[in-house]
Formats: structure tokens, C-alpha cells, sequence
């Protein structure tokens, strides 16, 4: 079963893209900040990360940036997940790394489709 790692620090965002992705078969870990997030990735790897990008402390933009930058983690598929719906916010989160940018709030099927899109390449 792919397990995927979803980062928000909004409690309700992250049960609701948990529970499509349960729907789906799809096993989810949680985070709610950059931090957690980072060191969660590091010590057991998930198959793809959704990542908010406005969050307190570390954004998922300075996330992203880290992952990129560590050969380990370089490659992993992450999908940006945001109410920052602007087509400059879009093109910065392409330009950082992402390999999607979906917007708040979520159509369940896109962000299904997404996933599946991505998890099927790992």
C-alpha cells in the first residue's frame, strides 16, 4: 500500500485530504508543520508528500527547498496543496520543485487523480 505523508497545520484541512486519500487506499502519516515534517520524511521515507504552503515556522516553500536540496530526498514526488491560488503562487511552487500545485478548496477526484498520477511512477 503507498503511504503518503500530508502536511497542514489546519486540523480540518488535514482530516479531510487524509480521509480522500484513505478512500482511495491510500495510506496517510500526518504532520502539521515543516519541521515535523522534514524530520518524518528523513527517518521513514513516504512514496509522496502533500504539502500546504502557508504554515507558521517553516513555510512548505522552505520545505520543498530542503527536500530538493538533499540527495535522499531529491526525488520524491511532492504535491502542493494551497489556498494561495494565484498564478504566480502556481509558477513559484513549479519553479521550487513541485511536481503539482492544486488549490483550496479541494475537488476530490483531481487531487485523487494527482496522486494516483504520481504514486504510479514510484
Amino acid at each position: 500500500m503507498p503511504k503518503v505523508l500530508v502536511v497542514d497545520d489546519t486540523v480540518s484541512e488535514l482530516e479531510v485530504l487524509s480521509r480522500i486519500l484513505q478512500k482511495a487506499n491510500i495510506e496517510v502519516i500526518q504532520a502539521t508543520n515543516g519541521e515535523d515534517a522534514i524530520a518524518m520524511i528523513l527517518s521513514d521515507p513516504p512514496d509522496l508528500v502533500v504539502l500546504d504552503v502557508i504554515m507558521p515556522g517553516m513555510n512548505g516553500f522552505e520545505v520543498i527547498r530542503e527536500l530538493r536540496a538533499n540527495h535522499k530526498t531529491a526525488k520524491l514526488p511532492v504535491i502542493f496543496c494551497s489556498q494561495k491560488n494565484t498564478q504566480i503562487d502556481y509558477s513559484w511552487g513549479l519553479d521550487m520543485g513541485a511536481d503539482a500545485y492544486l488549490s483550496k478548496p479541494i475537488d476530490s477526484q483531481q487531487f485523487i487523480s494527482t496522486i494516483q498520477r504520481f504514486l504510479s511512477r514510484v
